[in-house]
């Protein structure tokens, strides 16, 4: 009967949403270039990580460069993962791993703040929490812990250049940070084909507003929702991953890595690749240069284009 009633709730949330009024304006933050290059190609790090997380992270972030490279002492930091939903890894960030980031990044002497907002139908994103575990994590680690629809006055309202969307109102919190570590995890996608780098930032989208995006051309909407700001590091846990069905629920593989860089663009391209190397039934494209999500991106110049990185292995 709990299940039921959680739906039932979120659903209750979902329809009720509403963009929020009285939002002030603010300009898109002024984009920082990519720190993670080689040869001056930005780089996706691809590492094995089927027992130590904490080593395999590590090894990751090596093969690129230092953490220190783009977090530094005082920095407050925003940890994006993906608590889309209260079922497990890898419809959610697992929270081993994201403890290892965590920790990463307050040896850098950065401070945290963990911040998402869950799917329409989950919400409200504190239970997504409670559900998980989160909550007791951040307690154990000292960080912060912000749930976006639990602010209602934590708004801003972001004008953008987009061919789909001309403002996104996004957390004051998030738009404050001084920088982003985005922590997506590798899955299919039952209506956007495939939820990685670039989709994870419609869990910054004000509730009301994330609802009438899904009305059409929810793939472009998703890639111009990033025009308002860029991570700073990208970690994406392929250690599982959907091949099928998701965001939730999904065929269940194991590709046993790591994907980081600094680019949005190259790491989802990247873990198509992984993803369609098992023939599994979804809609990624064969060539997923052309899912519109990515040659959106492309156009708005998120990244880099076709062909131009490095996977450093």
């Amino acid at each position: 009967m709990a299940p039921l009633f959680d739906r039932i709730v979120g659903v209750y949330h979902f329809l009720g949403d509403r963009i929020p009024r009285g939002i002030p304006s603010v300009e898109p933050k002024p984009r920082r270039s990519n720190r993670w290059l080689r040869n001056n190609q930005p780089v996706v790090a691809k590492t094995k990580a089927q027992t130590d997380i904490r080593l395999a992270v590590g090894q990751a972030i090596a093969l690129m460069g230092d953490l220190q490279q783009v977090i530094g002492r005082g920095d407050r930091v925003l940890v994006k993962p993906n608590f889309n939903s209260p079922d497990p890894f890898p419809a959610a960030t697992d929270l081993a791993f994201l403890e290892v980031v965590i920790k990463l990044i307050l040896e850098a002497g950065a401070k945290i703040t963990i911040g998402e907002s869950s799917g329409g139908v989950w919400r409200p994103t504190r239970k997504v929490f409670e559900q998980l575990g989160v909550p007791q994590l951040a307690r154990r680690l000292g960080v912060e812990l912000i749930a976006f629809d639990d602010r209602p006055n934590d708004w801003v309202r972001i004008k953008i250049s987009g061919d789909y969307l001309s403002e996104v109102i996004m957390p004051r919190s998030a738009y404050e940070a001084d920088k982003m570590v985005y922590l997506p995890c590798m899955k299919t996608h039952s209506i956007g084909a495939f939820s990685g780098a670039i989709k994870l930032a419609f869990g910054f989208v004000a509730p009301g507003q994330r609802r009438s995006a899904h009305l059409g051309h929810l793939q472009e909407k998703v890639a111009e929702v990033n025009l308002c700001w860029q991570p700073d590091l990208i970690i994406m846990d392929g250690r599982k991953a959907f091949v099928s069905g998701g965001p939730d629920k999904g065929q269940l593989v194991e590709p046993g890595l790591l994907l980081a860089s600094g680019d949005l663009i190259a790491v989802d391209v990247e873990a198509m690749r992984v993803l369609l190397d098992y023939g599994a039934s979804n809609n990624i494209p064969a060539n997923p240069w052309e899912l519109p999500q990515i040659a959106t991106a492309v156009k708005h110049g998120l990244g880099v284009g076709e062909g131009q990185y490095m996977v450093l292995e």
